[in-house]
């Protein structure tokens, strides 16, 4: 399985750089079986109904992407210079992995300053990576983080224009609750609270789960074979009462939906061989690919992803990778915005839940 079997062309102009007002005001392409339908994410409640039941990943975005200055005494006098850092994820005792730049002409022992209150000392540089020991923890860090931090946006948007306060707001999940995220599950920032309570209406019931999404999500594949390829572990947990609830709604015969990859590869980190929910917490790195066989599963709402990315992989082993290329095909000739702000897709293997009325919009 190559790499170039999940590349294809998108047009720069649509790579989404804000995200749809309202949230559920977002495009929406429904892949049902062979079928596709264009409709909006606020027509969500017409496609699903009693039995159904989404999973949602309540994971809360820190404003991870922090700029500093460092100080160091030479021959000539004291050097003060500019530091980009991103965090990635926390480390005992207070202490944080993180990108930074230039780390080249960073060294251990140096403090970064990120604002009268936070500090950070560099106590090892490895990998590509530095680990920081910040000077506040607890609650204290994360009030000083939120006063010094910007939401970290991906890599593809950064590079159009740089975050801003809006984003504080549009880069997080209005069910957001456990903070650890450095990257939002994007999925779900198209659900607002009346499309919450529109699907509650209409019996869809709800799951709550946490994977703390990590900047490994942006990560290139950059072996030709992708099944060499090895995914960066994320934290997660599914408690007693998900997991329950997740087994109820199979037992009486209706559809789990997870919102979003990071909820699916949760789902599927945690259910047993017999397709049993489990309670689970830990660092999963599953990879999903071509061939993967589907256990806690029954259908997908999730964004469009980059090419060549394992998400755009996990996807094509989801519903197939013929399949999966005409629905992108489908997405760019009728100009559906991609990526994190863009508009969203339901894929449904199998086709739609009976209980469910049919509206269409082609």
């Amino acid at each position: 399985m190559k790499l170039s079997d999940f590349d294809f062309d998108l047009p720069e102009g649509l790579i989404a750089t804000r995200p749809a007002r309202p949230r559920s005001a977002a495009r929406l392409l429904v892949a049902e079986g062979d079928a596709i339908h264009d409709l909006h994410v606020r027509d969500l409640p017409d496609l699903l109904g009693p039995g159904d039941r989404l999973v949602l990943n309540d994971t809360k975005v820190i404003p991870a992407r922090l700029s500093g200055t460092r100080r160091r005494e030479t021959g000539q006098g004291e050097v003060v210079a500019r530091i980009e850092v991103t965090l990635l994820e926390p480390r005992p005792e207070g202490r944080w992995a993180a990108l930074v730049k230039p780390l080249k002409k960073l060294k251990e022992g140096e403090t970064i300053r990120f604002s009268e209150r936070l500090s950070a000392d560099v106590v090892r540089i490895a990998e590509g990576q530095a680990e920081l020991f910040f000077n506040l923890t607890g609650t204290e860090f994360d009030e000083a983080l939120a006063e010094a931090g910007d939401m970290p946006l991906p890599p593809y948007i950064a590079a159009l224009r740089p975050p801003d306060s809006r984003d504080r707001e549009d880069y997080q999940t209005v069910f957001a609750r456990r903070s650890g995220a450095v990257a939002a599950p994007t999925a779900s920032l198209h659900f607002d609270d009346a499309l919450l309570q529109r699907l509650a209406d209409r019996g869809v019931a709800f799951t709550h789960v946490t994977l703390h999404v990590g900047a490994g999500t942006f990560l290139p594949v950059k072996v030709e074979d992708v099944t060499t390829h090895r995914m960066h572990p994320e934290w997660g947990e599914v408690t007693d009462e998900a997991a329950a609830e997740i087994n109820a709604t199979r037992d009486a015969g209706g559809r789990v939906i997870p919102v979003g990859t990071t909820a699916l590869r949760l789902l599927e980190s945690a259910v047993d061989s017999a397709g049993r929910m489990r309670a689970w917490r830990g660092a999963t790195d599953i990879f999903i690919y071509p061939g993967y066989e589907f256990r806690a599963t029954d259908g997908l709402m999730t964004n469009f992803h980059l090419p060549k990315s394992t998400l755009l992989m996990l996807v094509s082993a989801f519903m197939g990778v013929v399949r999966m290329r005409r629905v992108y095909a489908h997405a760019v000739a009728e100009s559906y915005r991609f990526f994190s702000y863009g508009d969203a897709s339901l894929l449904l293997p199998k086709g739609r839940n009976p209980a469910a009325p049919s509206r269409r919009r082609d």
